[in-house]
């Protein structure tokens, strides 16, 4: 293995000494598994995920890691990264697209059995005909599986969501796993700057002791999931346990809000928020309404940005506040299905201000015209 410090995560993450790199998301993720004392990686190759977690293989083989494989299919590499964690290692895999899809229900056994596991999901097209290009159409799938969920707007999202997430995820009052979501193509495979901690400084190991559920050691035999056959039973003993523990996993992603505060500085950032006309977006949306406001701005239009981080925990309290004094609320999205704006009419007191779109999917760019004209559209 190679020789690493290990530092406490608030020196590792805010004031270490940064350094520049020009690099993809794809290397992005590589560079903050290195530094994230990852026991077990395991892959399973499809695109755009796949050069992530070649990567990831690479400083395997160079002594960042202890263990890396490659599964049979995503179904069998997300039950095998089940079982490593039960086992009591920090275990890091990727996925995208049809493979989210393909291992769907594993997911939710993940937040089930607490287990804090961290995925990357680098999102892509999922339809007939066949797409690899980005949308984000997987992550309205996953809304309701349990896990936390992240999203990406570039590389240095990437790289500090990854590493923040495993102490998120480990945290006692929290421990299940976290999803870091970010927009195929767009970030994985184009290049950015990013500055990252040195690598020869990494996390704590994880303390699988610390869990709130027993570990599956010589000591614990393999019943951790179920002390007693729940599934086996129809009585009222049976769906108050199952019922119980669904409300004990959601309160857990609630519980992880002070972490997400304190780690990422929040569930949203904000910009001239006291704007008439909001957009309200996440991932690399982001950055298109960014350019669109600018653009706006010349032409003498005041817009402001609120760009969500977090979608799992939501932060409905953030956006109630953001949005009351808004006129408008513009919701761009790289998906068919607009999930973001249904996230947002939801919380928003008065959501007839919320307008759906502008939309792309399929694979297709977002220009910024498309949402300066609705900012024009609004400004009316």
């Amino acid at each position: 293995m190679i020789q690493q410090k290990v530092v406490e995560p608030e020196h590792l993450f805010f004031p270490a000494e940064r350094e520049k790199m020009f690099i993809t998301g794809s290397e992005a993720v590589k560079e903050a598994i290195k530094r994230a004392n990852v026991d077990m990686a395991i892959s399973y190759p499809i695109t755009p995920q796949s050069e992530s977690m070649h990567l990831v293989g690479d400083i395997y083989a160079e002594g960042y890691l202890r263990e890396y494989f490659r599964g049979e299919n995503e179904f069998a590499v997300m039950s095998a990264v089940a079982g490593a964690s039960m086992g009591g290692v920090r275990v890091f895999t990727a996925t995208g697209g049809p493979g989210t899809l393909r291992a769907f229900e594993i997911f939710s056994t993940w937040a089930g059995a607490r287990l804090p596991i961290v995925c990357g999901f680098m999102t892509r097209g999922v339809n007939s005909p066949l797409t690899i290009q980005p949308d984000t159409i997987e992550m309205a799938f996953m809304l309701d599986t349990g896990i936390i969920m992240l999203h990406a707007e570039n590389a240095q999202d990437l790289y500090e969501m990854i590493l923040k997430a495993f102490v998120i995820a480990e945290k006692t009052d929290v421990h299940i796993p976290v999803g870091v979501f970010v927009d195929g193509f767009f970030v994985t495979h184009t290049r950015d700057k990013v500055e990252v901690a040195p690598p020869d400084i990494k996390l704590p190991p994880y303390d699988p002791y610390s869990a709130p559920v027993p570990v599956m050691d010589m000591e614990n035999v393999p019943v951790r999931q179920m002390r007693d056959p729940f599934v086996m039973k129809s009585n009222f003993i049976s769906y108050a346990a199952h019922a119980s523990w669904q409300q004990e996993v959601l309160a857990a992603a609630e519980r992880a809000r002070k972490y997400i505060y304190k780690y990422l500085g929040g569930l949203v950032e904000a910009e001239n928020a006291d704007a008439d006309i909001l957009v309200i977006t996440s991932g690399t949306a982001a950055s298109q309404s960014r350019e669109a406001i600018a653009q706006a701005r010349q032409a003498g239009l005041n817009a402001g940005l609120v760009k969500i981080k977090s979608i799992r925990p939501f932060p409905a309290e953030e956006i109630k506040e953001l949005t009351r004094k808004a006129k408008a609320v513009i919701v761009p999205e790289f998906n068919r299905a607009g999930w973001l704006c249904r996230e947002l009419k939801a919380v928003v007191e008065d959501n007839t201000k919320v307008l759906g779109g502008p939309r792309v999917f399929g694979g297709m760019t977002m220009p910024p015209e498309l949402i300066l004209s609705e900012i024009r559209r609004c400004a009316k």
